[in-house]
C-alpha cells in the first residue's frame, strides 16, 4: 500500500481549475480532484494585504506522485507563486483508499 495525500491547490478561476484538475487525472496524476467555488482569500503579497475571489482543488493522489504533480500543476497555472501543498490521509473508508491507489498506478 501506497502512502496517500490530498493536495490543496488554489486557482483564479473556474476555467484554469477544471484545466488543472482534467489534467491530472488524464495524466494519472491524480485520482479524482474536487472543484470548489465561491472562495474570498486575503492574503498578502509584495507587502501588501490583498484579497482575491478564487477555486479551490482537491487532488487526491499517492505520496510518491506528488513532485510530478506540484511539476505539472506549475505549467498550467498563472500564478507566480501556486498554492500547492499536501496533507496525508491518514485513514479513510478501504475501498475509496484501494480505488485512489489503482487509478494512479501507471
Amino acid at each position: 500500500m501506497f502512502a496517500l495525500i490530498s493536495v490543496y491547490i488554489t486557482a483564479p478561476s473556474r476555467d484554469i481549475a477544471e484545466r488543472i484538475a482534467h489534467h491530472l487525472v488524464e495524466e494519472k496524476l491524480a485520482a479524482c480532484v474536487n472543484i470548489i467555488s465561491g472562495v474570498r482569500s486575503i492574503y498578502r503579497w509584495k507587502d501588501r494585504v490583498e484579497s482575491a475571489n478564487e477555486v479551490i482543488l482537491i487532488a487526491k493522489t499517492r505520496r510518491d506522485l506528488f513532485e510530478p504533480l506540484e511539476k505539472r500543476v506549475k505549467e498550467l497555472h498563472s500564478y507566480e507563486v501556486p498554492c500547492i501543498v499536501a496533507w496525508p490521509i491518514e485513514a479513510g473508508h478501504q475501498p475509496y483508499l484501494d480505488w485512489i491507489e489503482k487509478e494512479t498506478a501507471s
